[in-house]
């Protein structure tokens, strides 16, 4: 929270926010068009229990042991449900809500043995992005660099297992700067708000209505003394709202 009404300390975490909108607003719109809404909770979950087992096996918090158990988890999640996909299809969105729920309470089980760990799931699922320095963010910017090129000149609509393996790896580094709520909020609700006005440009549609939700979020925090992460995915579901209801007025609500 920022209590001295101070937007210096805004900077880093407007930047970490343009860095995670870069690659979930066009992520988004293939996860809308693949119909596995919940894939980015569920992905995100694991990678979060890959964290936490690192965690209660005592590695380095901040150590390389615990990005590449995130990253495992989260290709493992992913290897599970590219197989479920072909041979499951009817149940995807189903399986998808198991490994969410089922990673949730692994997590939960875990941090039973941490005295911290009711705040530790609490920065798990809201995230501290107010924190994140400027440091962080440079390998982040790499890894989302990669991914941006195999959306670009990877055909990920059709290379199902390179879809999969962008997404494992981009929510597994979203997840440790933004915390699951506002990963997910980041991912579905541009691409949602784009595809409920039928824009006929829907890539900067997204990225304008992410960026105008994370500025109201990070102004209600600094002014308001909201939980950062908290006050983003409410800005932008807010404005989601009022998306469809200008949309219903006009007469210009797309159905999908």
């Amino acid at each position: 929270m920022v209590a001295d009404h101070s937007l210096d300390i805004l900077w880093p975490a407007f930047l970490a926010g343009l860095l995670v909108l870069s690659t979930h607003v066009p992520l988004g719109r293939m996860v809308l068009d693949r119909g596995i809404v919940f894939i980015d909770l569920a992905i995100a979950q694991v990678a979060g229990l890959g964290v936490v087992v690192s965690d209660f096996v005592g590695w380095e918090p901040n150590g390389w042991s615990v990005q590449a158990s995130a990253v495992a988890a989260a290709l493992v999640a992913a290897a599970f449900l590219i197989w479920t996909e072909k041979h499951l299809a009817a149940l995807q969105e189903a399986i998808i809500g198991v490994v969410f729920v089922a990673a949730a309470s692994a997590e939960i089980i875990l941090f039973g043995f941490n005295p911290h760990g009711a705040e530790n799931l609490k920065d798990l699922l809201v995230g501290q992005i107010l924190w994140v320095t400027p440091e962080q963010l440079i390998p982040v910017a790499i890894v989302y660099a990669l991914v941006l090129a195999a959306y670009i000149f990877g055909d990920l609509t059709r290379r199902r297992a390179l879809f999969y393996a962008a997404f494992a790896v981009t929510v597994t580094a979203s997840v440790q700067l933004a915390g699951v709520f506002l990963v997910f909020a980041s991912l579905i609700v541009p691409a949602l708000a784009a595809g409920i006005t039928g824009t006929r440009r829907p890539l900067p549609f997204g990225y304008a209505f992410g960026v105008l939700g994370y500025i109201i979020g990070l102004l209600c925090s600094a002014f308001l003394d909201f939980p950062t992460g908290a006050a983003i995915v409410c800005a932008l579901a807010l404005m989601l709202a009022g998306t469809i209801v200008a949309a219903a007025a006009r007469g210009k609500l797309a159905a999908r």
